[in-house]
């Protein structure tokens, strides 16, 4: 069995952790409006203002093949390997806070500490402290001696997950790992309000099912119908990791890298740009994939993608069209723009990385679509990358 990978994890990750990006969409009067998320537009077309950040939440934990999150021994249950422990370690490294429940603090008495030395001394460097916020949701009272209290500051707090993201917001959190137990894993993915879920899968079964479970009952958003994004799946030794995306933002970031990617296929051009477009339907299925000249000289990359499905598909309807570029609103080499294949086929959702310059026409896709009442997700943070696949159409005249 093989599983598909994004281009790799850094470039994805750096593209989700601040959740950047730009919507526009009709307003009120029938004109374009940009919002949600932060307005960050390229340098062509600036059409919106700031709004503000949104923290990038992280669930972690290792389970048996059973779904248990530890036994009823008494002892702490060592699910990872030593390979996936220090794996675990790098990702607290790249946070700002570590987040558990009082259930965990008196089950294992977790340090939630940076281990590394190499770790510690580059947040240190980098003017954070050697270890992240360790964050303990309780109601009660917890022992003086607790681990967690031996290295670095923490805070312990109680309330509902929006309640508890916003004080972390306060504090400046951008980025949160959340590594147990079962009911705080639970209420966060309950909440909606989860974009990651790193999940690591142990060889063995626990067969008990007085032993603390994964997640307790609730109403999730992901369901068959609305399945999580599968990034990622990764043997560490006698372990496996799964990354699911589950925010919209960090899902888009996923498709829209796997679109740059496909970019890098096209055969080379001087006179056209180099484009990748994936469409991924509403359950979260990828369903076509297309680049800039993949079946002719002169054929664009959402065009490629739409020509694989049917007209009526019924999936176009609920899909979103990932593109490298901003859709061409003007042909020279076809009668139909990507921007009206796109209106025609009914897809209702785009995102993009890069505005269209305009060296071979002027582009104004983003707009039309939006006119036409499609919401059209501007993410910037892609931009170099494109740039880099166009670097040839992109040069100065005479260099």
């Amino acid at each position: 069995m093989s599983h598909w990978k994004s281009p790799k994890w850094p470039f994805v990750d750096a593209l989700v952790a601040r959740n950047r990006a730009v919507v526009l969409g009709p307003d009120s009067s029938g004109g374009v409006s940009a919002v949600r998320y932060v307005a960050l537009t390229s340098p062509e077309k600036d059409l919106s203002g700031r709004i503000g950040d949104t923290m990038y939440v992280l669930l972690s934990c290792a389970i048996s093949l059973d779904g248990y999150l530890d036994d009823t021994s008494g002892e702490r249950l060592v699910l990872s390997n030593a390979a996936d422990l220090d794996r675990v370690d790098a990702e607290r490294a790249g946070v700002d806070a570590i987040l558990v429940g009082a259930g965990t603090v008196r089950n294992d008495n977790p340090r939630l500490s940076v281990r590394s030395p190499a770790r510690r001394a580059a947040r240190e460097a980098a003017g954070k402290p050697a270890t992240p916020l360790k964050v303990v949701l309780s109601n009660g009272d917890l022992p003086q001696d607790a681990a967690f209290r031996a290295d670095g500051e923490s805070l312990v707090t109680g309330g509902s997950v929006d309640e508890v993201l916003a004080r972390l917001a306060a504090r400046g959190v951008t980025r949160l790992m959340v590594e147990g137990g079962g009911r705080v894993l639970t209420a966060f993915l309950a909440s909606g309000r989860v974009d990651e879920l790193q999940l690591v899968i142990a060889p063995f079964f626990v067969g008990d099912r007085a032993a603390p479970r994964f997640v307790h009952d609730g109403r999730f958003r992901w369901h068959k119908d609305h399945r999580a994004t599968l990034a990622a799946v990764e043997p560490i030794g006698n372990v496996v990791l799964h990354r699911y995306l589950l925010g919209e933002s960090a899902v888009d970031g996923h498709w829209l890298a796997h679109a740059v990617a496909l970019s890098r296929r096209c055969p080379p051009s001087t006179t056209a740009f180099s484009v990748g477009a994936v469409i991924v339907d509403a359950a979260g299925e990828r369903i076509a994939w297309g680049f800039s000249r993949e079946t002719d000289e002169t054929v664009h990359a959402e065009e490629s993608a739409l020509a694989k499905l049917a007209a009526d598909d019924p999936r176009l309807a609920g899909a979103t069209i990932y593109s490298s570029m901003e859709p061409c609103s003007t042909r020279k080499s076809r009668p139909l723009s990507c921007t009206r294949l796109i209106l025609d086929a009914g897809v209702r959702r785009v995102v993009f990385a890069y505005r269209e310059p305009s060296t071979f026409v002027v582009g104004e896709g983003a707009e039309q679509l939006a006119a036409a009442g499609v919401t059209v997700v501007e993410r910037p943070e892609l931009v170099a990358e494109v740039r880099e696949v166009n670097a040839t159409q992109l040069a100065p005249p005479g260099r």
